[in-house]
C-alpha cells in the first residue's frame, strides 16, 4: 500500500470511474490547485451500492485507467484502498481508515456540487462530515443561492466543514463514454489517450 503519512494535506476523489474520464482529472487538479493540497488521490470503489445494477468493470480494470490517467503526474496518485477492503464502498470507512493510516493529515473529500443534496442519506454521514473537509465542486445545475443554503445546513445541523469550489461545468459522463462506445461513437478527447487505447485493445464496454 502507497504511504500516505509524508502529505500534510490530502485530497480524495472518490468513485466508480468506469472509466475515468478528462472531467474526473480537471476536477481533481483543480481541487489540489485550489484547496492547496499536497496531493489527490483517486480511490475507486469496490461495489457502489447506490449504483446497484451496473455494468461495471473489474476493480482491477478501472485502477489501472486510472494509473495510465495519471502516469507521470506526480500531482495525482492513485489507491486500490476501497477495492481491497472489498464488499460495498462506503465512505466514513474510508475516511476512518484514512485517518488511521495518517492521523496528522488534514483529509479533504472531493465531491460533485450535486452531493451536497444527497450526503445526508449516504451511510453514516455525520462520520464523513466529522472526519474530512468537503470541497464540492462545480454547480450541476444548482443555483450559487441554492449551493449556499444547502452549505450552511449541513454546516448547522452536521457541523461540517465544506468549501464550495467554483469548477466549470463539464459535459462528459462514464455512461455517455460507454454508450458512445456501444454505438461505435468516437471518445476522443473525453478521455486520456492511455486510457483509449487500453479500452480499445481490451475491448471494453462494447457489449
Amino acid at each position: 500500500m502507497i504511504s500516505f503519512e509524508s502529505y500534510k494535506k490530502i485530497g480524495i476523489l472518490g468513485g466508480t470511474f468506469n472509466p475515468v474520464h478528462i472531467g474526473h482529472l480537471l476536477m481533481a487538479e483543480y481541487a489540489k490547485k485550489v484547496a492547496d493540497l499536497d496531493v489527490v488521490i483517486l480511490m475507486p470503489s469496490c461495489k457502489s451500492y447506490m449504483k446497484a445494477g451496473t455494468n461495471v468493470l473489474s476493480g482491477k480494470e478501472r485502477l489501472e485507467m486510472l494509473k495510465l490517467s495519471t502516469e507521470g503526474n506526480s500531482n495525482l496518485i492513485t489507491s486500490d484502498m476501497e477495492i481491497n477492503r472489498g464488499g460495498n464502498t462506503y465512505t466514513y470507512e474510508t475516511l476512518l481508515q484514512m485517518k488511521s493510516l495518517c492521523p496528522q493529515s488534514e483529509i479533504y473529500f472531493i465531491v460533485g456540487a450535486d452531493s451536497l443534496f444527497s450526503m445526508e442519506r449516504w451511510v453514516k454521514p455525520e462520520m464523513i462530515f466529522a472526519n474530512c473537509t468537503l470541497l464540492a465542486a462545480g454547480r450541476d445545475g444548482a443555483s450559487k443561492e441554492d449551493l449556499l443554503f444547502k452549505k450552511a445546513d449541513l454546516e448547522k445541523r452536521f457541523n461540517a466543514k465544506i468549501i464550495l469550489l467554483d469548477f466549470p461545468q463539464i459535459d462528459i459522463s462514464s455512461t455517455v463514454i460507454r454508450e458512445n462506445i456501444k454505438n461505435h461513437e468516437s471518445i476522443r478527447y473525453m478521455v486520456h489517450d492511455n486510457v483509449l487505447n487500453y479500452i480499445q485493445e481490451n475491448h471494453l464496454y462494447e457489449d
